[in-house]
C-alpha cells in the first residue's frame, strides 16, 4: 500500500495518531495535513489546515486522500465537496482492512449497548481456548495499532465505524438496536442503516444476534437470510454459561445475554466450551461500566459510559433491591426518556438528580410518572453530589448512569466517571 499524494487526517485523537504512525512507517517522506473542528491538532509532523480553509484546500487538491476519525460525521458538507473533487475519504479501520485483512479471521461486533462487554468476553474466551486473538476498535487498541500481530482480530465497532466499513468480517454480531447518535447520523433511520451496514451486505458471512437484536424487524431485514445465523447454544452450554456468569463479576441480566452472545461467537470461531467458561471467570468489568465503589457505607456505581436510556435501565436492573439515587442527563441527542421515567419507581429509585441538558426532559417526565420520587435539578455533577450528601439517608446506592453523552460538560465519559468517584470519596468518605 503506497500513497502517491499527500494525506489529510480529519481529527487528532487516538486513531489519527495511529494513522500518522502507520503512514510514517510506510512512507517517511509522505506529506501529511491535519484538521480538527475543536481542540488541538497535536499530530506529529503534520501541517495544520484550519477548518475554514478546508473547502479551498480540497478544491485545490492539496491532498489525494482524507482519513476521517470516527467522531467526525461522514455527513458533513465538506465531504460532499471532497466527493465532487474526486478525493476519497477513508478511515483507520479501512486502512487496516487494506493492509492487514488478508490471512486473518475477523470478528466484528456492534450494537447500541453491550458491544464492549461482548467483544471483551469474546476475546477472553478465545485466548482462554488457546487461540491467538487480539482486541481492537473502541476497546483494546486502534485498528492500525493491532496491525498483523494476531491470527484472529475482534473489532468492537461503533456506528461511526460500521457506516463505511469497506471489508467483510468472517463473523459479525449485533447486540441490540436502539436510537442513538442522531446528531452524527442526522436521523434515527440513518443511524439504524449505518449500524446495520455491518451485516446488510453481500458475502454470506455468519451473523450472531444478541437477545435485544432478535425479533427486531430492521435487524431481520439486514440479516437477509436466516441461514446466516450462527447455531443456538445447546441447553447444556446455556446451563454451564449461566452458572459461570453467576459466579463471575458480570452484573445484571443484560450481561448474561452478553456472555451468551460472546459464547456463540467464540465457539463458532474455534473456541472450546472450557475456554468459554474460563473467559467468563477471567472477566473484569470495564472501566466506567457498572464500576462499583463504597464510601461511608454507601455503594457508588460509576456507569458513566451509559449514553442511552436503555443502558440506564440495564444499570438500574442490576441493582434491584436497593434504594437508588440516580444521576442522569447530559449531551442532547434527542433521547426519549418517557419509558425510563415510567420505570424508575419499579427499579427502586427514590431520588433522581438531573443534569443539563437532557436532564430537564427526564425531570419533567419523572415528575409526571412518579410524583413521589424526589427530583433534583442541579447545574453540574459536583452540585449533584453535594445535594445527595444532604440526603444520604434516602438511598443505599448512588448510580451515575446518565443515559446521555458527556460532551456538554466533560471532555469524555472517562472524565465524568473519574469526577463522580472523586466527589463520592470526598463527600461521603
Amino acid at each position: 500500500m503506497r500513497f502517491e499524494e499527500p494525506v489529510l487526517l480529519y481529527g487528532a485523537g487516538r486513531e489519527a495518531a495511529s494513522t500518522r504512525a502507520f503512514l510514517k512507517a510506510r512512507q517517511p517522506d509522505l506529506k501529511v495535513f491535519v484538521t480538527v473542528d475543536s481542540g488541538t491538532a497535536d499530530i506529529e509532523d503534520a501541517e495544520i489546515i484550519a477548518p475554514a480553509d478546508l473547502p479551498a484546500a480540497i478544491r485545490a487538491h492539496r491532498f489525494g486522500l482524507i482519513v476521517k476519525s470516527p467522531g467526525v460525521s461522514r455527513y458533513k458538507d465538506v465531504f460532499d465537496i471532497a466527493r465532487d473533487a474526486g478525493i476519497p475519504v477513508t478511515s483507520n479501520l479501512n486502512l487496516w482492512g487494506g493492509a492487514y485483512r488478508s490471512g486473518r479471521t475477523v470478528i466484528a461486533i456492534t450494537g447500541t449497548k453491550g458491544k464492549s462487554t461482548t467483544a471483551t468476553l469474546t476475546h477472553l474466551m478465545l485466548t482462554q481456548s488457546g487461540i491467538d486473538a487480539g482486541l481492537a476498535g473502541n476497546v483494546g487498541v486502534a485498528p492500525l495499532e493491532i496491525a498483523d500481530r494476531h491470527a484472529v482480530v475482534i473489532f468492537e465497532l461503533s456506528s461511526y465505524q460500521t457506516s463505511d466499513m469497506s471489508f467483510l468480517p468472517d463473523i459479525a454480531a449485533v447486540t441490540n438496536l436502539y436510537p442513538e447518535h442522531v446528531d452524527w447520523h442526522g436521523s434515527v433511520d440513518r443511524y439504524f442503516r449505518d449500524k446495520l451496514h455491518l451485516i446488510d451486505r453481500e458475502g454470506g458471512f455468519p451473523v450472531a444476534l444478541g437477545a435485544g437484536a432478535k425479533g427486531n424487524a430492521l435487524v431481520a431485514l439486514a440479516v437477509r437470510d436466516h441461514r446466516r445465523l450462527l447455531r443456538e447454544l445447546t441447553r447444556e452450554e446455556l446451563v454451564a454459561i449461566d452458572k459461570a456468569a453467576a459466579g463471575s463479576r458480570l452484573k445484571g441480566s443484560h450481561n448474561i445475554d452478553n456472555a451468551r452472545l460472546a459464547a456463540q461467537i467464540a465457539l463458532a470461531a474455534g473456541g472450546s466450551i472450557d475456554g468459554v467458561l474460563r473467559g467468563i471467570s477471567a472477566f473484569v468489568p470495564l472501566p466506567h461500566r457498572l464500576e462499583e465503589h463504597q464510601f461511608g457505607g454507601t455503594i457508588f456505581v460509576n456507569d458513566s459510559i451509559s449514553t442511552t436510556p436503555e443502558a440506564t435501565k440495564a444499570a438500574l436492573a442490576a441493582y434491584r433491591g436497593y434504594r437508588i439515587a440516580l444521576i442522569a442527563g447530559g449531551h442532547e441527542r434527542q433521547q426519549d426518556y418517557g419509558e425510563l421515567a415510567g420505570l424508575l419507581a419499579g427499579y427502586g429509585v427514590t431520588t433522581l438528580v438531573c443534569l443539563p441538558v437532557t436532564g430537564a426532559r427526564l425531570a419533567t417526565a419523572a415528575r409526571a410518572a412518579a410524583p413521589h420520587i424526589a427530583v433534583l435539578a442541579e447545574r453540574d455533577l459536583e452540585a449533584a453530589m453535594q445535594a445527595l450528601g444532604q440526603r444520604r439517608r434516602d438511598f443505599d446506592a448512588v448510580i451515575l448512569s446518565p443515559g446521555a453523552p458527556s460532551y456538554n460538560q466533560f471532555k469524555n465519559f472517562e472524565e465524568r466517571g473519574l469526577q463522580f468517584v472523586g466527589f463520592a470519596q470526598a463527600i461521603f468518605g
